[in-house]
């Protein structure tokens, strides 16, 4: 078995949305917010899925939704989960690391996100790959839980300077 990056499709929802319903205890999206993530201009998903060996049917081990705005240097990670299953081997990380490349890839200089503070596996990760706290956010998701936006400098110069010098 191998775990595979993609794109994710709009025929994939019904994938995500099961993911969505194993990896969460709450502050879910509902299948119209998924097909919506899926479906806008602003918004790239990125699935960590395994494929069998004989083409059978792939299983949807994790992903990572990214959105970009118009006028910003700055993406953000709106969603990333991985499978309860899936999670401690590193598959978290490779998909980070390849959502920092497409947010690079569409000019991104900075990737923030919002993070439980409950979420200790979630800050680990983060904390490992770079991110830094900017703002705590009190009572912030659904059930009253805390959280922190976090940020991370794609690039150790910014764009405009890179290209004042080019």
């Amino acid at each position: 078995m191998t775990v595979t990056l993609r794109q994710a499709l709009s025929h994939d929802l019904d994938a995500l949305y099961r993911l969505e319903q194993v990896a969460f205890s709450g502050d879910r999206f509902s299948r119209r917010q998924l097909w919506h993530l899926l479906n806008r201009a602003n918004a790239l998903t990125l699935l960590a899925e395994q494929r069998s060996h004989d083409d059978g049917p792939s299983n949807l081990l994790g992903y990572g939704t990214l959105l970009f705005r118009r006028g910003t240097r700055r993406a953000r990670l709106y969603s990333f989960c991985v499978h309860p299953d899936a999670r401690g081997g590193g598959l978290g990380r490779r998909l980070l690391e390849a959502l920092e490349d497409k947010a690079l890839a569409r000019e991104a200089e900075v990737l923030g996100l919002e993070v439980r503070v409950d979420n200790q596996a979630a800050l680990g990760l983060y904390q490992r790959m770079g991110f830094c706290p900017e703002r705590w956010l009190a009572d912030y998701y659904e059930d009253g839980c805390a959280g922190w936006q976090m940020a991370k400098p794609l690039l150790s110069e910014p764009l405009a300077a890179q290209s004042r010098e080019g």
